[in-house]
């Protein structure tokens, strides 16, 4: 039997906001009835452009019940770009903790808000199991899947990988591929990134802006300038609707800096410049 915490108990037994939003601004639907789990998210923006409610139907165990209902409570009076900081760690942290056995309730949760916000977005719908190479056939797991359960949580056996997407969980016969991406992605990991030259790290810190920061934020209204650069210590000048947003200061330290902290070094600091 599961070992599950109090909080687990209760969002499988008192499931918060189970149903689907009538003219929902964002759908997201994940998972198959063959794999066993399946998830259907949606959301609607209120006046201020912050999620003012959030639905769910799953098909799955209780960690599956409880994870989307913590996931709705986690996604309501968020931007569209806080609600993208969100992870699966966040939601099973949420719930105090998930048996790693049911991890993957947690990463099926945060695939459907990212598929919810694509949707929102008009993004165009591509499969999951199109988005890389079948590593997995049982569950239709990909290597894109694979390599981002372990890049987010550090994973580094099998086991862990099949806690967190599946993959391994049936015949076994991927095993081998399984192994051969973990080490792969041990022995190419990159020379930690404090130690990269100034010029090294200004350039990252720019393509990220430009690349995935800027646009998310406009995606909102919203934009940033980029001030200065001094060692770890970026400065940023909000524009747009972003200026003048009362979660400005969330918005920088939940996405912004949040974000260069896990693709850059995790002693960046970001500090707004006002105008």
């Amino acid at each position: 039997m599961w070992n599950y915490t109090e909080n687990v108990v209760d969002h499988f037994l008192h499931p918060r906001n189970v149903g689907d939003i009538e003219n929902a601004d964002g759908i997201g639907e994940v998972g198959s009835l063959a794999c066993g789990d399946m998830l259907r998210l949606s959301f609607k923006l209120g006046d201020n452009g912050r999620i003012a409610d959030a639905k769910f139907k799953t098909f799955g165990c209780a960690s599956a019940i409880a994870s989307s209902s913590a996931l709705t409570e986690l996604i309501k009076d968020k931007s569209i770009e806080e609600a993208l900081t969100i992870t699966n760690q966040d939601i099973a942290d949420y719930l105090g903790g998930l048996p790693g056995e049911k991890m993957h309730c947690s990463v099926l949760g945060r695939e459907a808000l990212e598929a919810a916000i694509a949707d929102y977005r008009g993004e165009p719908k591509q499969e999951r199991q199109l988005e890389g190479d079948v590593i997995c056939h049982c569950f239709g797991i990909t290597d894109t899947v694979i390599l981002r359960a372990i890049s987010e949580n550090q994973l580094t056996t099998v086991e862990e990988i099949t806690n967190y997407t599946k993959a391994g969980g049936g015949c076994g016969k991927c095993t081998d591929k399984i192994n051969a991406l973990i080490n792969n992605t041990s022995s190419n990991e990159q020379v930690p990134t404090d130690t990269m030259t100034n010029l090294e790290r200004i350039r990252q810190i720019e393509t990220l802006i430009n690349d995935r920061i800027r646009p998310a934020l406009k995606q909102d209204h919203g934009d940033l300038e980029l001030i200065d650069i001094d060692g770890f210590t970026v400065k940023v000048q909000l524009k747009g609707a972003c200026a003048t947003c009362p979660s400005s200061t969330h918005t920088m330290k939940q996405f912004i800096e949040k974000e260069m902290q896990k693709r850059i070094s995790r002693n960046i600091i970001v500090q707004e410049v006002k105008s």
